[in-house]
């Protein structure tokens, strides 16, 4: 038994080491692998749960209830929000340094995290901690946006899923560990988050130096490419993601699916948030526990298995099964909300973040199942534009549900959870019809094709 429990120990720690990357792309994993176990520690406090469980604690009798409800909504939705400046990122990065850009990007949101000090308990503060989680989260949509290119040259499409997995489970465990500190270090001092941030953006800044060294593979030719063909230039008029829409209906097919499931998603966190505050009375280590750190600390125990699946089929098949896991999520978490049955709320958690792990490696990935890596930053512009619009308008009608329940004498508003679930249903079943036209992975199209690691 104990050979057995070293040695699961010692496979599933070599799958992050170096040696277990092909030779062409291991400086490049490295570095990388380096820089995203730093910038989590920053990015943890950016995570929705975090800043909408601060915002009702800390500013609380600062402004309106009406608007501060309103206020978190905006919040909780805003790492899906952000994304809808995804379309001016693809635009600005074409034909630029794409690491030198990244890195513009990261301290930006650096920045804003230093902001935070000057973030006191009153409305003037209110409004500061509002614009620096937007600036910093808008900047961070740059940075994803312009990423997948960089994952798309460097790695392998046979091995990008594992890669990909390798740099979510290390950003899940900081950032699961970062919030759970977070959550003890305010639960003694509500006050401590005016340090927080900016501690936290100190190992932000350490990060973005050790992005700065990574390398891209092809870089030169990609951007002689982007500089001789006008045509692939990403247009920075949000309308022209419809012509990427229209010209791969597939792909259209495809961002239908998952605008309705990722609506049902993103719809229950702001809501969540004041249930946990409000019916369950949770201190803010038990709701960030809830919102954020389960969930994150689930990831890295599903990754590897969503990675094999991903790594064995198109992603449309793959999301035919692995969304299954919300609606069973979202079904547990109307049930344990309508009943004030509070041990619910965490299984919901727990397998909400077992499905957080499939899907950061399809949110990912995804679109390169649906084009080339000369075209990737496209894709993943209409992907990630689309996700900011449901980020807009689902915090919307998560809170707007939960009021209308609240109004009408309801005991709870467990019926947003059902809402939320039947959404997540209908993305569901058209993901599984849209996969019967999908067999296997596409052919790698990468420069760097796969070698054995040595």
């Amino acid at each position: 038994m104990i050979r057995l429990a070293w040695h699961f120990i010692t496979t599933s720690c070599h799958r992050y080491l170096p040696s277990s990357v092909p030779l062409r792309s291991r400086r490049a994993y490295t570095r990388e692998l380096i820089s995203w176990s730093l910038l989590p520690l920053m990015l943890g406090m950016l995570e929705g749960g975090v800043v909408g469980i601060i915002a009702k604690k800390s500013f609380d009798g600062q402004v309106p209830t009406d608007l501060l409800n309103i206020v978190i909504a905006f919040l909780t939705g805003l790492p899906a929000m952000a994304n809808l400046t995804s379309f001016a990122w693809a635009a600005l990065a074409h034909g630029r340094h794409k690491i030198r850009f990244i890195n513009s990007l990261q301290l930006i949101a650096v920045l804003a995290m230093l902001s935070f000090a000057f973030a006191t308990p009153s409305t003037w503060g209110f409004i500061l901690f509002s614009v620096a989680v937007t600036l910093g989260r808008v900047a961070w949509a740059g940075v994803v946006t312009v990423r997948s290119t960089v994952w798309g040259l460097n790695y392998p499409r046979t091995i990008r899923p594992r890669i990909a997995g390798s740099f979510a489970t290390v950003q899940a465990i900081c950032i699961a560990a970062v919030t759970f500190v977070a959550g003890f270090i305010l639960d003694d001092n509500p006050n401590a988050y005016r340090w927080l941030f900016p501690i936290s953006a100190m190992f932000g800044g350490l990060g973005v130096w050790f992005y700065s060294r990574i390398r891209v593979r092809g870089h030169a030719e990609l951007m002689h490419q982007e500089a001789v063909d006008t045509r692939s230039r990403p247009s920075i008029n949000p309308l022209g993601l419809l012509k990427v829409l229209r010209s791969d209906r597939k792909y259209a097919a495809f961002m239908m699916c998952l605008f309705l499931i990722g609506t049902g998603n993103i719809m229950v966190t702001a809501p969540l948030v004041l249930i946990l505050d409000e019916q369950f009375k949770l201190d803010y280590l038990g709701a960030i526990l809830i919102l954020t750190s389960i969930p994150i600390l689930m990831m890295p125990l599903s990754i590897p298995i969503w990675s094999r699946l991903l790594s064995g089929m198109h992603v449309v098949r793959f999301r035919s099964i692995h969304s299954w896991i919300f609606v069973i999520s979202n079904f547990i978490l109307f049930a344990a909300v309508t009943w004030s049955f509070l041990p619910g709320i965490y299984i919901s958690a727990v397998i909400r973040g077992f499905g957080f792990g499939g899907g950061v490696l399809a949110w990912n990935l995804g679109h390169h199942d649906f084009t080339t890596p000369e075209r990737s930053t496209q894709y993943m512009g209409v992907h990630v534009t689309l996700t900011g619009i449901r980020g807009l308008l689902a915090p919307t009608l998560g809170i707007s549900a939960y009021e209308i329940l609240i109004e009408q004498g309801r005991p709870t508003a467990g019926g947003v959870f059902l809402i939320a679930g039947l959404l997540s249903i209908l993305g569901a079943v058209g993901f599984r019809l849209l996969g019967r036209q999908f067999s296997g992975p596409p052919e790698d199209s990468s420069p760097n094709p796969p070698q054995a690691a040595s």
